[in-house]
């Protein structure tokens, strides 16, 4: 291996097929294949239409991130792949193609963690991730304050939501507001033309007994499914681009407030942000002006590196590389609910020792 290790990941955790290649913290490839259109119909992610399309996607997106990187497979040093968490059958077709493409190449394998991946890619933006960082991510299916000192073995959970996520919560509002799926850009596009004072939706948890860092969006939505639906009663249009704005920013309001707090209460002068919302045009703008006003550096990678990409796990995977983390052994399974303190799943040592032991001299079933 060279000082800069030539990783390939695989993410599959969710709807997207996601490859990337990262030399050390170069990025060198980074092809998505979606399925995003063949859900819109259902309003939502479905895990077997999802598991579907990642089982046909899955060679072809592959050999296109080799292409565009210039590599050969035969060049890589490891190949990391998202173990957890995520829909289960989803993850399982990423798990098995990464030990697959692993043990035909001779090649150490590494099940790293979706949200920790998530964390890691600001360094193929920004560089090395000061330690400590906080961060927050937010997408679908997680709201969470993370704390990281060492983001290959050291995570620590600082809150979450206790109900819906972020982007769910942007999804249910935009199909109550007919605006389809998912809901997060078309909320953002219209709130750009809205009032984001023009209606005073709750902030949930942030009374003085609330939990400091925990999210709840269920309330929100209800109140605003509840204020569009009493416009419709009364035979009064709705304003859409007043609600989306109003609604993003109760959501936006919320998350950079606990976030800042969160850094003020840990004495973290860095916070980086991650996850599909992450590209919220409004998230962006006011985590700027707050952690300018608190003395805080603000990273937020761009916004294709902030949904559900390749690049991040092989960003991670290329971390435990360089620092000499133990590879994950062939019995890694998909953990749908791996908890984010375990930022890989590294194996047993005889595992690992095997999988050198198949690698030696570069030597592989693509030979």
């Amino acid at each position: 291996m060279t000082d800069e290790p030539l990783v390939l990941g695989i993410e599959t955790s969710c709807d997207e097929t996601g490859v990337g290649i990262v030399r050390g913290t170069t990025l060198l490839a980074d092809a998505v294949a979606s399925s995003v259109d063949e859900h819109a119909r259902f309003g939502g992610v479905v895990p077997e239409v999802a598991s579907r399309a990642h089982l046909e996607a899955m060679v072809p997106t592959i050999d296109r991130a080799l292409k565009d990187a210039g590599i050969s497979a035969t060049d890589l040093d490891g190949i990391a792949v998202t173990a957890g968490p995520g829909l289960a059958g989803a993850l399982l077709v990423g798990v098995s193609a990464a030990k697959a493409y692993a043990y035909a190449l001779g090649r150490p394998l590494y099940g790293v963690n979706h949200l920790a991946s998530h964390i890691c890619v600001d360094q193929l933006e920004h560089g090395a991730l000061p330690e400590p960082t906080m961060a927050l991510l937010v997408s679908g299916g997680h709201s969470s304050l993370l704390l990281s000192t060492d983001i290959t073995s050291d995570v620590r959970p600082m809150g979450a939501t206790i109900d819906d996520a972020a982007g769910e919560a942007f999804d249910k509002i935009a199909r109550v507001l007919n605006l389809g799926f998912p809901g997060g850009p078309v909320i953002d596009r219209y709130a750009r033309e809205g009032d984001a004072d023009a209606i005073a939706f709750p902030r949930g948890l942030t009374g003085p007994r609330d939990p400091a860092y925990d999210f709840s969006f269920s309330g929100l939505k209800t109140a605003v499914a509840r204020w569009i639906e009493a416009r419709r009663a009364a035979g009064e249009e709705v304003p859409v681009r007043d609600v989306a704005a109003s609604f993003q920013e109760a959501v936006v309001d919320v998350l950079t407030r606990k976030a800042v707090r969160a850094c003020k209460d840990e004495g973290v002068d860095h916070l980086m942000i991650g996850g599909g919302v992450a590209a919220n045009s409004r998230l962006r703008v006011l985590a700027q002006e707050r952690c300018e006003a608190a003395g805080i550096r603000l990273r937020v990678p761009r916004p294709k590196l902030c949904t559900d990409n390749g690049a991040m796990v092989a960003a991670l995977g290329a971390e435990m590389v360089a620092r000499g983390r133990a590879a994950s052994g062939w019995d890694l399974s998909a953990d749908s609910s791996l908890p984010v303190t375990d930022p890989h799943v590294p194996g047993t040592t005889h595992d690992h020792d095997h999988v050198h032991e198949v690698g030696i001299g570069k030597e592989n079933l693509y030979s």
